[in-house]
């Protein structure tokens, strides 16, 4: 006869805090990307003593890099049960 093999089945532990970035902070950062590579653009524009690379460039690497960029890492959505359960306490406790 065969032998039958078991298998040990290791369980996975769970994440505690979920995935760290949502679709909303993925969407924040390709902005703030698409803001960077714009402002590169701008800034190899002829005239070099024009608008788009004095004014423009610098606006959008600004926007980028120290504006979305830091709120596409740090942004976090709240969620509803943080929100309401506070409330819902002092609604029971008002009832009594």
């Amino acid at each position: 006869m065969a032998r039958i093999e078991k298998r040990v089945v290791t369980k996975q532990k769970p994440l505690i805090g979920g995935l760290p970035f949502a679709k909303i902070n993925y969407q924040i950062l390709s902005a703030g990307i698409l803001s960077i590579i714009l402002g590169y653009v701008a800034l190899g524009q002829d005239p070099w003593d024009g608008t788009m690379p004095l004014v423009v460039a610098p606006l959008l690497l600004v926007l980028g890099y120290c504006i979305l960029i830091p709120i596409g890492i740090l942004f976090r959505k709240n969620t509803s049960s943080e929100v309401l359960a506070p409330t819902a306490d002092i609604s029971a406790e008002n009832s009594h």
